[in-house]
């Protein structure tokens, strides 16, 4: 192996500083997911974080709730997949429905589970609207099948 100078080493850790540091679910914002003047109440939109095997729904609920963002605190996000077994969940009447054991879960109610044999919430996407545009920055909770909050099959 050749010898580094410092400044080769230096240039070396910063670049994979700044390689970990863009990994999705590590606090780095994610590719836009939608404009905020676009989203309707009530029509979801989906859309997957931190990684492409991580499926979400994006919904203006119309009213504030805990965790909204958007001047009228309206707007959520939540992991798509049901915390009993991961199957994934649709959207119905403005509620999210697993299919496989009818658990029903609460958007603004921080995703909590109402009905059903879940016994926790579905994790929520932390969201930020920048320059009029929602990116997702992190997760509360994890999501299904996860041992941390990183990429499938990665971590940190």
């Amino acid at each position: 192996m050749p010898d580094l100078d410092r400044r080769t080493w230096i240039k070396l850790t910063g670049l994979a500083g700044a390689a970990l540091a863009s990994k999705p679910g590590v606090g780095v914002a994610s590719p836009p997911i939608a404009r905020l003047a676009e989203l309707k109440p009530g029509r979801p939109v989906p859309f997957s974080y931190p990684d492409a095997a991580s499926p979400c729904w994006l919904m203006r609920l119309g009213a504030p709730t805990a965790g909204g963002i958007g001047p009228d605190g309206d707007v959520v996000a939540y992991s798509a997949l049901c915390t009993h077994q991961g199957c994934p969940v649709a959207v119905e009447d403005g509620r999210f429905i697993c299919p496989c054991h009818y658990s029903q879960f609460d958007p603004a109610r921080g995703g909590q589970c109402y009905q059903g044999v879940a016994s926790t919430p579905l994790p929520r996407v932390q969201l930020e609207v920048r320059d009029g545009a929602i990116v997702a920055t992190g997760m509360d909770g994890l999501v299904w099948g996860r041992v941390d909050d990183g990429p499938l099959g990665g971590g940190r």
